[in-house]
């Protein structure tokens, strides 16, 4: 797909330059698959923490490629897991896009003059209360990164037709803390992308297919 076509389904960035207005339910979320629908704390209302991360496509041609990062093994949360880059907002950061750049170059070293912003995909709620906004961009090769070690073991790119095509996306279940929970998952190679990550993935494939 090219640039401009993918750019007139995603949902428009306008909203989010100013956090303070920008208030929007979830579209989908870590809940979905439950066959009962019910949040797993009970609550429907409770109150999102912001994030965002950077869904960023690369033009590799003739396939473009979309970039995602398997997180260090010794974190305390999230700990080798696959993701897209990006993290909580912060009070320096002026709006979503804001925190998607600076976040991706924090992790990634990809430099925020590297991407051209293409819109946004539906907010998506995490089962830890973050409320994240999946920003994405067009990235032009040859770009070089810098991976904070600390963070990223590694960064890696799945194909994005593979990524956009929903006969690739299986639905598994796992038992933790006594609770039953289901998931979407990406199997691709070696790797295992799951969770949120996916969930976004779905989100993004569903739009692309729409009219």
């Amino acid at each position: 797909m090219k640039p401009n076509e993918i750019s007139a389904r995603l949902k428009s960035l306008d909203d989010v330059y100013d956090t303070s207005k920008f208030i929007e339910r979830p579209a989908r979320s870590d809940f979905d698959l439950r066959p009962d629908g019910t949040r797993l704390t009970g609550r429907t209302d409770r109150v999102l923490k912001p994030a965002a991360v950077l869904a960023a496509i690369v033009n590799r041609s003739p396939n473009p490629t979309i970039i995602l990062t398997q997180r260090t093994a010794h974190l305390k949360k999230h700990a080798g897991q696959i993701s897209f880059p990006g993290g909580g907002v912060e009070p320096q950061d002026e709006h979503h896009v804001a925190t998607a750049l600076r976040e991706t170059e924090e992790e990634i070293g990809l430099a925020p003059e590297h991407v051209t912003l293409l819109g946004r995909l539906p907010l998506y709620e995490t089962s830890t209360a973050y409320g994240v906004t999946p920003i994405v961009g067009w990235v032009e090769p040859p770009f070089d990164l810098k991976i904070d070690a600390f963070e990223v073991d590694e960064v890696f790119e799945v194909p994005l037709a593979f990524a956009l095509d929903r006969s690739n996306y299986v639905k598994e279940t796992s038992m933790r803390d006594g609770i039953e929970r289901w998931f979407y998952v990406l199997p691709y190679e070696n790797r295992y992308i799951w969770g949120a990550t996916a969930g976004m993935l779905v989100n993004f494939a569903e739009l692309m297919a729409s009219a």
